[in-house]
């Protein structure tokens, strides 16, 4: 299992913990779902939905949560997800980040990126791509600060709220694409 427990600013990183977390990153994330168009997601999911999700994707992939030293609470999370599912994408991700609304502009969705690109490094995949709903400023400079670029924008693809939203897609790539890449390493397999 890959190493976490970086503190920095009073912000621990480590891997998600299903049954200890799911119920605080539900909290973060119900407010994208029911008041912003940041998620196409009309119905938040609960906290038994959320903790699935999450045994799903650490089975393969990293799912991170940013601890707060002065209160122990969960002050953000990020998390990778396959890019597409045909087996030709397997060496590509994509990755989301959510922060507490009390938590925002501290720069934690960089430090739990800062840690998530470099196991998807170790993990051997090559591409991390972001869908950002448009307007959203802070997810733009966030996506931007870890070095990725704006490749393209979906003109008008998700419908919410009663207005179609552009979603912009950011990228970059992680590691240089060879021939015959080796297969990505599902997490639970990685080297400490």
């Amino acid at each position: 299992m890959p190493h976490h427990g970086l503190v920095t600013n009073a912000i621990r990183i480590r891997l998600a913990d299903p049954d200890r977390d799911a119920e605080a990153v539900t909290a973060i994330y119900r407010p994208s779902v029911e008041h912003s168009a940041a998620s196409f997601e009309e119905v938040a999911p609960d906290a038994g939905e959320m903790a699935d999700r999450m045994r799903r994707t650490l089975r393969r992939l990293p799912w991170l949560v940013a601890v707060a030293a002065d209160d122990g609470g969960v002050a953000g999370y990020a998390y990778a997800g396959p890019h597409r599912e045909r087996a030709g994408y397997r060496w590509s991700v994509d990755v989301s980040a959510y922060l507490s609304p009390l938590r925002r502009g501290q720069g934690i969705g960089r430090r739990l990126y800062d840690e998530l690109v470099p196991m998807l490094r170790r993990q051997g995949f090559i591409n991390v791509y972001a869908g950002i709903a448009l307007p959203n400023p802070a997810s733009v400079a966030l996506h931007e600060a870890v070095g990725m670029r704006l490749i393209g924008v979906y003109e008008r693809v998700g419908y919410k709220f009663g207005a179609w939203h552009d979603v912009a897609w950011y990228g970059m790539q992680i590691m240089p694409p060879i021939d015959r890449p080796v297969e990505p390493i599902p997490l639970p397999e990685l080297p400490a």
